[in-house]
């Protein structure tokens, strides 16, 4: 498929329409903020440059696809050279920091790629179309590997925290 360059009200459209959530996947597929501000960046200045052609082609899944991938250039980029990946540089959540922890720990057990099925999903919202596009992949294979994962990450987290409550909720007695 052959990309054209894309005019400035184009990309506009769609850095209103998808940028924050392409920004809350970059940001849990990253774990850094600074990052994700930089990944989203580049992505838009990558679709101003061009942009498929195809009047069919899904925009949202190809600026996944384009995030996805520089994400995993950043990655291969900082291993060639020695560098660790940066901490994280989270800011607080409504979660509790131990349940984010561990949520955070349970995802980076996953397989990059499922991760990044799972958190395209769930943070950025693409449906099961779109994700296909993205991960070459039929939407049912895509279905089957999402339930497939969320038992996987259910099955970690349920023995993590045991079969109590997990930290940060309160257990709740009717009397």
């Amino acid at each position: 498929m052959r990309e054209i360059p894309a005019g400035p009200e184009r990309v506009a459209r769609l850095f209103e329409r998808h940028h924050l959530a392409l920004y809350r996947y970059l940001v849990s597929a990253t774990g850094s903020v600074s990052v994700a501000e930089d990944v989203t960046q580049d992505v838009f200045l990558r679709a101003l440059r061009g942009l498929p052609d195809d009047p069919a082609a899904h925009e949202r899944a190809w600026l996944y696809t384009t995030a996805r991938h520089l994400v995993l250039n950043r990655r291969r980029d900082l291993a060639r050279r020695g560098i660790p990946e940066v901490l994280p540089d989270l800011p607080g959540h409504a979660a509790p920091a131990a349940d984010a922890l561990d949520l955070h720990g349970a995802l980076d057990r996953l397989d990059p790629r499922d991760r990044d099925l799972l958190l395209m999903r769930e943070l950025g919202g693409l449906g099961y179309e779109e994700l296909s596009r993205v991960f070459d992949l039929t939407p049912d294979a895509v279905r089957s590997r999402l339930h497939r994962l969320r038992l996987s990450l259910r099955n970690v987290l349920t023995r993590h925290w045991g079969a109590g409550t997990r930290p940060g909720e309160t257990e709740i007695r009717h009397e």
